[in-house]
């Protein structure tokens, strides 16, 4: 069963509820500061941004066929079955190409860190593995934020739409962009107007990525050869240091 989030636009209050949820269950810090920063970063994996009197909520669409797993040389991003794109920083290399295949602007970097990691949404796989709701969804308090089986979210979008048509635009966001999200969206405006990325529906991104980064390959082998160079020297220079302190 893959999950999804449903989110409603025309129920946001703009309360940032789920922000602050996210924010705790991430380790994050959250206060005034940062929420008046309507912008994904390392330390906000989702955020509500103000278009007018509306709301739009940003964060990984954990795509159906993610753009960034498939730019990842080393395998650190993996879509699940069950709907999260999830992260390893035990295999990231910090070459930032997910950053670039992103047509969502999701994954975020710790500029700031000494050892910087990759940073983004993974729509809670740890407490969806509990039988849990997402911190975001569980903290929504007008379910603007749903969570659910994908195809459920799906009909829940139609049921509302179908219940109110003069209150929300014909389309669901997500349903076919970037070949399709876990992230739904829908609106009584068009989602491209309130920022939403345009000219998605349909193009499944993955193909592109590698067309554009076909050459990563070969520079990850390059790199990685630099880096064991490093490595060795460096590993070297701690033995031949231990043994010349034995002999003293």
């Amino acid at each position: 069963m893959a999950n999804a989030i449903l989110f409603d636009s025309t129920k946001c209050i703009g309360c940032r509820a789920c922000e602050g949820a996210c924010a705790e269950k991430n380790g994050n810090p959250y206060n005034d500061a940062i929420a008046a920063k309507e912008k994904i970063s390392a330390l906000k994996l989702t955020t509500i941004q103000t278009k007018g009197e509306k709301y739009i909520r940003r964060m990984c669409m954990h795509c159906l066929e993610p753009a960034c797993a498939s730019a990842c040389p080393v395998g650190a991003l993996t879509k699940t079955a069950a709907g999260p794109v999830t992260y390893d920083p035990n295999k990231c290399i910090g070459c930032r190409y997910c950053m670039t295949a992103c047509a969502f602007g999701a994954p975020a970097y710790e500029w700031n860190a000494r050892l910087p990691l990759l940073r983004k949404c993974d729509m809670c796989s740890e407490r969806q593995k509990a039988g849990k709701p997402t911190a975001c969804t569980e903290a929504c308090p007008n379910e603007a934020t749903v969570f659910g089986d994908r195809d459920a979210m799906i009909a829940l979008a139609r049921k509302r739409m179908a219940e109110n048509p003069t209150g929300y635009h014909s389309k669901i966001y997500g349903l076919e962009e970037a070949g399709g999200t876990s992230v739904l969206m829908i609106s009584d405006v068009p989602l491209e107007t309130l920022g939403m990325p345009a000219n998605l529906a349909g193009l499944k991104l993955p193909a592109l990525t590698w067309r554009a980064l076909e050459t990563i390959p070969s520079l990850v082998s390059v790199g990685s050869v630099l880096l064991g160079g490093v490595y060795w020297i460096t590993h070297r220079r701690a033995e031949v240091e231990k043994a010349e302190g034995r002999k003293s």
